[in-house]
This record gives C-alpha cells, sequence and structure tokens, in this order.
C-alpha cells in the first residue's frame, strides 16, 4: 500500500483537524487535497466531490466500514491523544480500554466521521522512527 485517501467535505477542517489533533502538517496541500507523508505511506485528505469525479463512482457512502489506526507507546498516550483529538473537534467513539486480545484502545472518528483506533500494545513496538511492528 502506498496511499490511503479519505473524501472528506471541507479540506480547511479537516487540515485543522489533523494539525491540532495529530500534529501532522501536510507535505503538499492544493485547493481540495492535502497530503501527509507518513511511515512508508501517504494519507491523502481529498474533497469527497473531487474524489467521486475522479472515480467516476458518485455517491460515495461516508463513513465507511473500516477503522484506520495510530499506535502510541503506552496506554497513558491513548487517552491522552483521544482528549487531544477530541479537542481538535473529534467524536469519541470509544473511550480507551483493555479489549479482551491485550493492550489498551479507544476509538474517535474525524470531522467526517472517519473512525480512528488510537491503540498501545505491547506485542506492537514502535521503531525510532514511528513505524510500528507485529512481534509475537
Amino acid at each position: 500500500m502506498s496511499l490511503i485517501t479519505l473524501g472528506i467535505q471541507d479540506v480547511e477542517r479537516s487540515k485543522r483537524f489533523y494539525r491540532e489533533g495529530f500534529g501532522w502538517e501536510p507535505v503538499f496541500e492544493h485547493d481540495d487535497i492535502a497530503f501527509y507523508q507518513m511511515n512508508g505511506f501517504i494519507l491523502g485528505l481529498w474533497a469527497k466531490a473531487a474524489l467521486e469525479e475522479d472515480m467516476r463512482r458518485g455517491g460515495l457512502a461516508s463513513p465507511g466500514a473500516f477503522a484506520l489506526a495510530h499506535n502510541v507507546g503506552s496506554a497513558a498516550e491513548v487517552d491522552a491523544l483521544i482528549a487531544k483529538l477530541a479537542a481538535a473537534g473529534a467524536q469519541v467513539l470509544r473511550p480507551g480500554d483493555e479489549p479482551p486480545h491485550g493492550g489498551y484502545r479507544g476509538y474517535v472518528a474525524d470531522p467526517d466521521g472517519h473512525a480512528w483506533e488510537i491503540a498501545w500494545n505491547a506485542s506492537w513496538p514502535i521503531d525510532a522512527e514511528g513505524r510500528v511492528t507485529f512481534a509475537l
């Protein structure tokens, strides 16, 4: 995978959310799109109408049946980031808690309803560059 593109309603609102919530700045932006350099891939925010036109596929559902995930270094960081994202405009879908499979996680929705899991798991260490690895 090299790029994930989210269809959004308001580019400026979404850029503000990702800047204030996650602390991410676009590496490229134009009137109806913004790109963020992530760890090994690009995250794109594109005006939903422009994405539909580009795909030649109207009526894209939002939000969809998927969750994006952002891993952090501790359970305390999960709660702190969820609070920061909520202050930036996220809807808290599930406060942080311990799932049966281990770790600690919670869910928020961005201003367009895209679900983000904020998670910590000791079996998923994060290296110095912020890359997560599945390790047992």
